[in-house]
């Protein structure tokens, strides 16, 4: 129930190389962080790296990725990779979505994320809302959270 490892990069954007405003301030993420930074297809492979050094492609081994909504994996992962020629990882087409796993939980839906379900957990909201790592660290705190109410967190997406 504590975090082991973590693998965190950032993306040199191919297709729209100069970022918004929005983008920044939406996730504290400046130009400079993502120029020079490999591309989508490279930090894939170091994904794949890391996962296979974890022991997490492993066949005798279970895990899954956690993500608040399906927007992530289910939508934005595929349709990139589709744009770009890339093929999507198998250990990417299953999830847990937190929100549903939440919302089965506590009774109702969290509206506003992450905010929403540290606040109906009493958790402390760590760092940037948005920002890639501090999600993760959010994520897994409310997950914690909820198997520690004894909450079985199950698969939420459906197999493609």
């Amino acid at each position: 129930m504590e975090i082991e490892s973590t693998f965190h990069m950032y993306v040199q954007p191919v297709v729209h190389p100069q970022l918004t405003r929005f983008c920044t301030e939406l996730t504290g993420i400046i130009q400079a962080m993502v120029d020079g930074q490999p591309r989508l297809q490279q930090v894939l492979e170091r994904v794949d790296e890391w996962m296979a050094k974890e022991g997490l492609l492993d066949p005798n081994v279970k895990s899954i990725f956690v993500t608040c909504g399906d927007w992530d994996l289910k939508v934005m992962l595929p349709g990139q990779c589709h744009y770009l020629g890339l093929s999507v990882a198998d250990y990417f087409k299953q999830w847990i979505n937190l929100k549903n796993a939440y919302s089965f939980a506590m009774g109702c839906w969290p509206k506003n994320g992450l905010l929403d379900m540290n606040k109906g957990l009493s958790l402390q909201h760590i760092g940037w809302p948005h920002s890639g790592m501090d999600d993760c660290k959010n994520i897994a705190n409310i997950l914690k959270t909820l198997a520690y109410r004894g909450f079985i967190i199950k698969q939420t997406s459906k197999p493609f």
